[in-house]
C-alpha cells in the first residue's frame, strides 16, 4: 500500500458575498445560462462555461460557486460573475472574500479493503452492503468524510483546504494499516 495515496478534486463549494443587492429578475431578463424560479427556490443559478460551473446568486449578493476544482478557478468564477453584474449596472468595488466550504476529491489507495472487517473495526463507520457497496467512514479531526470501496478507491468530502485533505488522507492509511495489521495478529 502506498503511504500517501492519490487524490483529485473533483469539487469546490465556495461562499462569498459581494456585499451589493443583486436584481436577479433583471439578471435573470439580460444575461443568458441563468435559470431562476423564485417560487421554488430564492436564488438564481448562473452556468459559467469555463471553467464549468455553477453559482448560485442571491438578491443579497451572496454567491455560493460549485463545480471548480481550484481555488483559482473559484477566483475566476467570481470575477467573470461580476463583470456579468456591471451588464446590469451592479458595481462591486470590494474585493470580495472568498470562504471554501467543502471539497471533495476522489481517489485510489492502491489496496483491496475488507469492508465488512473495517465496518467492525473502525470506529464511526456505516456500512449497509445491501443497500450500498461503499463504506462510509468519518474522521472527527480534520472533520472528513470517506467513502471507501473494496477495490481501494475512495470519495473524500468535508474539507475545507489542501491542508485537511492531506491530513485526513494520513490519518485514513494509519487507520487502514493499524486495522490490517490488527487483523494478522
Amino acid at each position: 500500500m502506498t503511504s500517501k495515496g492519490s487524490l483529485k478534486i473533483q469539487n469546490i463549494v465556495a461562499t462569498t458575498s459581494l456585499g451589493k443587492d443583486v436584481p436577479l429578475t433583471k439578471l435573470a431578463k439580460t444575461i443568458p445560462n441563468t435559470e431562476y424560479n423564485p417560487e421554488q427556490f430564492p436564488g438564481l443559478v448562473l452556468r459559467i462555461k469555463q471553467p464549468k460551473s455553477a453559482v448560485l446568486v442571491f438578491s443579497s449578493g451572496n454567491l455560493v460557486c460549485t463545480g471548480t476544482k481550484s481555488i483559482a478557478q473559484v477566483k475566476l468564477v467570481i470575477e467573470q460573475v461580476i463583470k456579468t453584474l456591471r451588464k446590469i449596472n451592479v458595481k462591486v468595488t470590494d474585493k470580495p472574500k472568498i470562504t471554501v466550504q467543502n471539497i471533495v476529491a476522489s481517489g485510489n489507495i492502491d489496496m483491496m479493503l475488507n469492508l465488512n472487517y473495517l465496518a467492525l473495526e473502525l470506529e464511526n463507520t456505516e456500512y449497509e452492503p445491501e443497500q450500498f457497496p461503499g463504506l462510509v467512514y468519518k474522521l472527527i479531526e480534520p472533520n472528513a468524510t470517506f467513502l471507501l470501496f473494496s477495490n481501494g478507491k475512495l470519495v473524500c468530502t468535508g474539507t475545507k483546504n489542501n491542508q485537511q485533505l492531506e491530513d485526513s488522507m494520513t490519518q485514513l492509511i494509519k487507520k487502514l494499516k493499524e486495522a490490517n495489521s490488527r487483523k494478522k495478529e
